[in-house]
């Protein structure tokens, strides 16, 4: 039997299109305006700069003319520290500082605790096409808020085509050739109580480099193709609870058609993987024949994979058996 476990991962090659986040001020204020309460200052202008480091600078040293280190590449926060510094300087000062640090080409500038920005100064940013917002939030509060906002939005993503489901808290990505009946699959599967969580197209965004996290566009969101009856909604025939928005990429199920596999695998003593985003995740191939329930081998697949999560392995233990027979027999 060949040692599926030494050899190299399965990379998702051509099914997958890279996306290299680019997040500009405006998508920032979109996204996460609501959450972290901010409001425009003044005219809208600079919504097309962008972000390029997904944190968070307080410009402090920089207003007292200190550029050396400058983090000029972050969302621009000022603080109550900052704030009191340029209330404690002359008006020409103040617009004088306020001026080179906004000639600095930053994202925008944010002011926290609900403060408004002084007219002389929002004359500048709005000449120098600065966006200006304020929030009521306490200034570490919003750092750490916006921190953890932007750390999803440059999330390397992916697009992975296939669909996915949740069964029993492991998120399962249901791939393979077009029309070889992925949907139909999670279709079965919906149907079982379990929940979907995209069909056909599968955003999958890397967290960290440490978990794959999968959701849906938001066009095709709720929906699913079936062939032969057209666009459905999921949520309105099943209910609510047959969606998520989301879920963790735990395993990857491939369907491929039995007369095209070279060999079918009896024992899953080996364990193969599906790279995606640098990251292994386990992976099954199922045979696809008329007259087999492949929604039901998937969700047995899914419950085997969570035994192994759980130190569990049937395989490993129906061979260790095996060999101790054996060894009983010589004996």
């Amino acid at each position: 039997m060949p040692d599926k476990s030494s050899a190299p991962a399965i990379s998702s090659g051509s099914d997958q299109r890279k996306n290299i986040p680019v997040v500009t001020v405006e998508s920032f204020y979109q996204a996460h305006g609501d959450k972290l309460q901010l409001k425009l200052e003044g005219k809208r202008v600079g919504f097309h700069r962008k972000i390029r480091e997904p944190t968070i600078n307080r410009p402090g040293l920089a207003l007292s003319g200190f550029y050396n280190y400058f983090a000029e590449k972050r969302v621009q926060v000022l603080g109550a520290a900052e704030q009191s510094y340029l209330k404690s300087l002359s008006a020409r000062q103040r617009v004088q500082r306020f001026r080179g640090l906004c000639a600095r080409k930053i994202p925008c500038l944010v002011t926290s605790r609900g403060a408004h920005l002084e007219a002389d100064l929002l004359t500048v940013a709005e000449e120098e096409q600065v966006a200006v917002f304020r929030t009521p939030m306490v200034t570490m509060r919003f750092i750490n808020a916006a921190t953890i906002a932007m750390e999803v939005d440059f999330s390397p993503t992916v697009t992975e085509f296939g669909s996915m489901v949740d069964i029993l808290g492991v998120g399962v990505l249901i791939r393979g050739q077009s029309g070889i009946g992925k949907s139909e699959c999670a279709l079965g599967l919906i149907e079982r109580g379990y929940s979907l969580v995209a069909d056909d197209v599968t955003r999958v965004t890397s967290l960290e480099g440490r978990e794959l996290m999968a959701t849906a566009p938001d066009l095709t969101r709720y929906h699913m193709e079936v062939r032969g009856i057209g666009i459905i909604n999921v949520a309105s025939i099943f209910g609510i609870g047959s969606i998520r928005t989301e879920k963790r990429l735990d395993m990857v199920v491939t369907l491929q058609d039995w007369q095209e596999l070279e060999e079918v695998d009896r024992i899953g003593l080996d364990q193969e993987f599906y790279e995606i985003l640098k990251l292994k995740v386990p992976h099954v191939t199922i045979p696809v024949r008329p007259g087999r329930d492949i929604a039901r081998l998937i969700e047995v697949a899914a419950m085997d994979q969570k035994l192994k999560g759980l130190g569990r392995n049937s395989a490993v233990e129906f061979n260790d058996k095996l060999l101790n027979l054996m060894e009983t027999k010589e004996d």
